[in-house]
């Protein structure tokens, strides 16, 4: 049977929770009803045992930066330097970040300030699990760390002017993005209203109406699902 550990670093504001789910219920939608999934709460000290029981592990995003004192952190970083090359791991935003810094990358609050709305970004990468074939992305965000320096083995497969490390590889282990594939463009839209006050009015005003544009979720969901071996047709979900 084929199984996905889903890392769950985080979870998005409560009042979001009961229309929109949790972040592990937006990649169990990513993935596709059929994948066997399993839950790690992360800040609560769980990570699998053994990583070789499972076919791939995905980091979920999280408020919390990889550079802060939290006590989940590090053992983390140590959990997915362990895992490498023993199962296949992907990265989203947060995930993304603690993927480059475990490996020996950087990472900082940008002074480009917040990515919010639908971001489109270059692929600057040819892998083989990139079907259907794209030039181009455009996938909601949110996020105002970025990933500032890069370890000796990553690749740049994704960027933007925004984001110039939007997407990375490291040989055929692990693959990440700062963007966010499993939001629906209406929970991006709710999660940066509610961050109204905080980010400045006129970046909301620009993401929501970013928000209404057409997007390539799918294509990206899709290069996820081929990249982990997953076809979302063969078993049910489980806690």
């Amino acid at each position: 049977m084929t199984v996905i550990a889903i890392l769950e670093t985080g979870r998005p504001p409560a009042d979001l929770v009961a229309e929109h789910g949790d972040y592990v219920d937006q990649f169990r939608a990513l993935l596709g009803e059929g994948v066997v999934t399993r839950r790690f709460d992360v800040q609560a000290g769980e990570l699998p045992d053994d990583p070789t029981a499972f076919a791939g592990a995905i980091v979920t995003g999280s408020a919390a930066g990889v550079y802060e004192d939290l006590p989940w952190i590090e053992p983390l970083a140590e959990w997915l330097r362990d895992a490498r090359g023993k199962t296949r791991l992907v990265g989203i935003c947060f995930g993304h970040q603690i993927l480059a810094q475990a490996f020996g990358g950087r990472v900082e609050q940008s002074d480009r300030g917040w990515g919010v709305g639908l971001h489109a970004y270059e692929v600057t990468g040819d892998e083989v699990w990139m079907q259907p074939p794209a030039v181009a992305l455009s996938i909601p965000a949110s996020h105002q760390d970025q990933v500032v320096a890069l370890a000796d083995d990553a690749r740049v497969i994704a960027a933007s002017p925004f984001t110039p490390h939007a997407g990375l590889a490291w040989g055929d282990d692990a693959i990440s993005f700062q963007c966010h594939p499993e939001f629906e463009p209406d929970f991006a839209a709710a999660l940066t209203e509610g961050r109204r006050g905080r980010i400045a009015e006129h970046v909301v005003d620009e993401a929501q109406a970013s928000l209404q544009q057409p997007n390539d979720r799918a294509i990206l969901s899709a290069w996820i699902r081929n990249y982990l071996g997953v076809s979302g047709t063969e078993e049910k979900n489980k806690a």
